[in-house]
């Protein structure tokens, strides 16, 4: 029996990751997975990324490939995590169907994340019920697992309070089977990234994204087209480094931090243009990227061998999770045959 605490993280396979994901969690897991103090499952959760994309169900079969690239190319090893896939563990599904009587829609409604998910994906009236009921999901897939901790950022708070209620309601009510979570957050002005184009938050659907699959010229072109601060028209100008994307980027990417605060003072003062300042985020990031994008052409070559780590990763959290299933129902008493 292992001391060590149990992580349950994941993503939906709704396309590559990016440099977003990178800083929010991608790194926070790896750190954690090679600290030896946790035993880490990292899910890909493609029945969750079919709640809103039933009806591209192809979409999701690629994603899943990118995103278990993207996990290996960043350095989560299978040796030391076990990448699993959602849709191949059957009892999550049917802890969902235990849970989903212990919670109400009126609170489902109240969820924050859930009502500003709903409305940044413009569903209207026609929320689909597996969207709606997703924190259910989560709470199977992290009891499942006996999870302590779940890195997650700051707006995924909410979907963990849910998991922690729905813990105390069953153990209330049948006996203490079913492990209460913590949340394991991000350091403060990492939780997020903003987009290439100023927008908060970097994503797909707004296309302004750096993929960690993205070559070196389309990195290059995406820096070169990167919004700074429109009032800085000529070098000689002074400029503002608050919200300013490029500064934003080289507080989070460059390590040479008496650098960075060389260069905001030169921009502040004017006499530092744009192009010079993404020339030189370009380099501090082709450096982070390079190896990254170079480990995953290398995991590409061998697409059976990442499929027989999704395969194994499965297998292996099919025990765990069949195990807590057994708990759970001989805790609710259906086990009627022995």
């Amino acid at each position: 029996m292992t001391n060590k605490k149990i992580i349950l993280t994941g993503d939906r396979p709704t396309g590559q990751l990016h440099i977003g994901h990178f800083v929010g969690s991608l790194q926070n897991r790896v750190k954690l997975q090679n600290s030896g103090d946790y035993e880490a499952y990292i899910m890909i959760a493609d029945l969750q990324a079919l709640t809103d994309n039933a009806r591209d169900p192809e979409k999701i079969r690629h994603s899943l490939t990118q995103v278990a690239l993207d996990y290996l190319a960043v350095g989560i090893d299978p040796a030391k995590s076990t990448i699993l896939v959602q849709s191949q563990i059957p009892a999550l599904s049917e802890l969902t169907m235990f849970y989903l009587n212990l919670v109400t829609v009126s609170r489902l409604e109240r969820n924050p994340t859930v009502k500003s998910e709903i409305k940044q994906k413009k569903f209207g009236q026609s929320v689909p019920a597996g969207f709606f009921t997703y924190p259910v999901s989560q709470a199977a897939d992290i009891t499942a697992f006996k999870a302590t901790t779940v890195p997650v950022g700051e707006d995924q708070e909410p979907m963990l309070e849910q998991t922690r209620e729905i813990v105390r309601s069953f153990n209330n009510i049948y006996g203490d089977v079913l492990v209460e979570p913590e949340g394991y957050f991000p350091e403060e002005g990492l939780g997020r990234i903003p987009g290439l184009d100023g927008n908060a938050k970097m994503s797909k659907s707004l296309g302004n994204a750096i993929y960690l699959a993205d070559d070196a010229d389309t990195i290059q072109k995406k820096v070169m087209s990167m919004y700074t601060d429109p009032t800085h028209v000529h070098v000689e100008d002074p400029g503002h480094v608050e919200g300013n994307t490029v500064f934003t980027y080289l507080d989070i990417f460059d390590d040479d931090k008496a650098k960075v605060a060389e260069l905001k003072a030169e921009y502040e003062h004017g006499g530092l243009g744009d192009v010079k300042i993404k020339r030189y985020l370009n380099d501090v990031l082709q450096a982070v990227l390079t190896p990254i994008r170079e480990r995953r052409e290398h995991y590409a070559e061998d697409m059976a061998g990442v499929y027989k780590i999704l395969q194994n990763g499965s297998e292996k959290a099919n025990e765990v999770a069949n195990q807590t299933l057994k708990e759970v129902r001989d805790a609710v008493g259906v086990n009627y045959f022995g």
